[in-house]
């Protein structure tokens, strides 16, 4: 099974962080394996077990339900190069960016369920500015527009079809202008977090105000074109809640689902438990046109971008970035994706309706749009099934044979995490781990064969 993809960060990324100064020539560091777990899921845990004795990455954890049995936990390694690191495991922390958008997602459906927002409301009702959005006639070469023709919805926000642009694939000049206004809901490091914040607005109000007066890359409702749109979602949550978006998303979802190892902000106190994020060296040095030699640049030479003793997670975000902002533990995700599989209970506590649970992980794509998966460059799938895509997350069209079922929804991240959510079988997955580029070492296209053969073996012994 391919299991869905998320578009990494890309070249300008990576030629950010080596154009400040991280290559130093650092030798590459090894990883002390963890002890083995017991083989509960053989084929995944052998699957880690490789990836960390062939130094691919310092560690890595996945979780595995299989309906209402315990969670399974398969993890190997250390969650940094550092000697003294921790072993890799379920509560360990990990930047989950992009996996960020279903929770945004699940949000904005308790909001329809609580009759404060529609899935086909104009985003104007709560941020005025979209009231008079316009489309780029010439993107490539220009900021020249016109008039948009039809509002851009809740529905459009949710489904990457509102014309938004993201400054990981945007080109141009409208991808100048959203540097210049500091349209960039993400952290990397605090190296990069300086300037990013100093241009950044301060407030998700004041951040969704300034999108809404840069142009649309295309109609809305007539593209899917990945985007900043969670991050808008998350200031209309604010307007239609009254609340923070934070807040709402604690009090409606992580304090009910008792998600207790998901933070905007790490607190200093659960530092030990925070991975380091890595950068793999070639990579970073080919995006810069810098020449390579292997013989001085080993393939699997990385350094750490974002070391968890300092990391930028570690300090408030400008505001909370819907679309990329969240630090989780594989338990927590597994918590939140149990509550989906069960289409919105977990533990006797319903937090969704369930046919809002079901629209949630159903195609919501406006009619005559398609989702053809994430571009190759940028860390996307090749050939894979017929897809669709819900409310922040693709679904599958069709069943995958040995893979996912028809429904089956979910998402990953840009430092190579992953989620999926199969209701039909009753199953659910996560792999947890912190690089760039997401892809180096065809992750996941790997575990998704891995996990299924032991949701198999798993199935057939019940």
């Amino acid at each position: 099974m391919r299991l869905m993809r998320r578009v990494v960060c890309g070249s300008a990324v990576i030629a950010l962080v080596l154009g400040a100064g991280a290559w130093g020539g650092q030798a590459l560091q090894q990883a002390a394996p963890a002890p083995l777990a017991p083989a509960t899921l053989p084929a995944t845990q052998a699957l880690l077990d490789g990836y960390v004795r062939d130094n691919k990455m310092p560690g890595i954890v996945a979780a595995l339900g299989v309906g209402e049995a315990p969670t399974l936990f398969a993890s190997a390694g250390r969650i940094a190069d550092d000697a003294g690191a921790a072993p890799a495991g379920p509560d360990s922390l990990w930047r989950v960016y992009s996996m960020t958008k279903p929770i945004t997602a699940m949000a904005a459906m308790m909001l329809i369920d609580d009759g404060k927002i529609r899935l086909d409301q104009p985003v104007s009702d709560f941020i005025p500015g979209f009231a008079h959005m316009t489309v780029l006639t010439d993107p490539q070469h220009s900021l020249a527009s016109r008039p948009a023709r039809h509002p851009v919805t809740i529905r459009n926000l949710l489904t990457h079809t509102a014309g938004l642009g993201y400054n990981i694939v945007t080109k141009g000049p409208l991808l100048a202008e959203y540097n210049r206004l500091g349209i960039n809901p993400a952290a990397i490091d605090a190296r990069l977090e300086r300037p990013a914040r100093a241009a950044r607005p301060k407030t998700l109000q004041a951040f969704a105000a300034r999108v809404a007066t840069l142009p649309l890359v295309a109609e809305p409702g007539t593209r899917w074109s990945y985007s900043i749109g969670l991050d808008v979602m998350g200031a209309v949550i604010e307007k239609a809640s009254g609340m923070p978006f934070d807040a709402f998303v604690q009090t409606r979802i992580f304090d009910p689902l008792r998600m207790n190892s998901s933070y905007w902000t790490v607190p200093r106190s659960e530092v030990g438990r925070l991975a380091t994020n890595y950068i793999y060296t070639r990579e970073a040095m080919a995006a810069l046109g810098r020449p390579v030699d292997p013989a001085k640049v080993p393939a699997k030479a990385r350094l750490p971008l974002d070391a968890a003793a300092q990391s930028v997670w570690l300090s408030p975000p400008s505001f909370p970035y819907g679309g990329a902002g969240l630090v989780m533990s594989a338990r927590d995700y597994d918590r939140f994706l149990h509550a989906l599989q069960d289409y919105g209970t977990l533990d006797g506590v319903r937090v969704l309706k369930p046919e809002t649970a079901h629209l949630m992980m159903s195609n919501l794509l406006p009619r005559g749009v398609t989702f053809g998966g994430v571009g190759a460059a940028t860390g996307g799938p090749g050939a894979g099934p017929k897809m669709g895509f819900g409310a922040g997350g693709s679904v599958y069209l069709e069943d995958v044979p040995g893979g996912g079922a028809r429904g089956t929804y979910g998402w990953g991240g840009a430092a190579g995490t992953i989620a999926f959510v199969d209701p039909a079988r009753h199953l659910r997955g996560v792999v947890m781990v912190n690089y760039f580029p997401a892809e180096r070492w065809g992750l996941r296209g790997a575990v998704g064969p891995a996990l299924f053969a032991d949701a198999a073996r798993l199935t057939r012994a019940q």
